[in-house]
């Protein structure tokens, strides 16, 4: 275990959340759940207790757990108490590693054809994705909306794409019906939006203390998807849902030839 001295999020006075808020997955009923100091991360770091507390509810339809309080919070608040100099403590591969792991499996996983789509890689902080795609001779662009830097990958790009890839970014958005319809504006009319993370299902029980690792405010992880919520989340937005591992799923509008590869016949 790795012991840190430094404060990375300095207390804050919240207020508690009301006990029932609409979910904003399917805006059903939903309850508290628990309450976590916002200093808790994925990793094994014993990070000082910040002094916020950070509220968790659960939709009683769907199961999306969710923190109500981030729901107001702006971006420059995100950038400032979450995507910081020290987001890198918490989520060390985002300096690289996991950018790089992804490339590999895409290139692997589609195969050379895959080289004349058009991809977006929505989320993808600095463009690290999609710069090493672009080495592999793809049409690859990148944004960032969410990102604290600056440079021509924060904005959304104009023009619709083949494919988009939204790897470790679901969880981190506050209002997900919100996050589908920036993606849905980029999608062409045959697209695959491949995304990452985890599912709470057997992870988080009505009732029952969040003792999920994955439930880390630290690290930005405030929207926490059942399968459910997902697949109700899709049909939401005229789409189809399908999981092709325990942390790898995907939207649909409709099937692209260059996706059976992946997707199977």
């Amino acid at each position: 275990m790795v012991m840190l001295e430094t404060d990375v999020c300095a207390p804050v006075a919240r207020a508690s959340p009301p006990l029932r808020q609409a979910c904003p997955v399917c805006a059903g009923a939903s309850r508290l759940l628990d309450v976590l100091d916002f200093n808790r991360t994925c990793l094994d770091l014993r990070l000082p207790l910040s002094g916020t507390p950070v509220y968790y509810a659960i939709c009683e339809h769907c199961g999306f757990v969710f923190s109500p309080e981030f729901l107001a919070w702006r971006r420059e608040e995100f950038a400032e108490r979450v995507y910081n100099d020290s987001y890198a403590l918490v989520d060390p591969d985002s300096r690289g590693a996991r950018a790089l792991a992804n490339a590999r499996f895409l290139v692997d996983a589609l195969g050379p054809d895959c080289r004349s789509i058009d991809h977006l890689d929505f989320g993808g902080g600095e463009g690290a994705l999609s710069r090493i795609l672009q080495q592999h001779g793809w049409n690859s662009r990148s944004c960032d909306p969410f990102f604290a830097g600056e440079g021509p990958d924060r904005e959304e790009p104009e023009g619709r794409f083949d494919l988009i890839t939204a790897f470790e970014v679901m969880e981190h958005a506050p209002r997900p019906n919100e996050l589908l319809e920036q993606l849905r504006q980029h999608m062409d009319q045959r697209c695959l939006v491949l995304f990452s993370t985890l599912l709470s299902d057997g992870n988080i029980l009505p009732g029952q203390r969040l003792t999920w690792w994955y439930a880390s405010p630290r690290n930005g992880h405030i929207s926490l998807f059942s399968g459910a919520s997902l697949s109700l989340l899709a049909r939401r937005h005229g789409l189809a849902f399908g999981s092709l591992g325990a942390g790898l799923h995907y939207f649909l509008n409709q099937r692209p030839e260059w996706a059976s590869r992946l997707l199977g016949d």
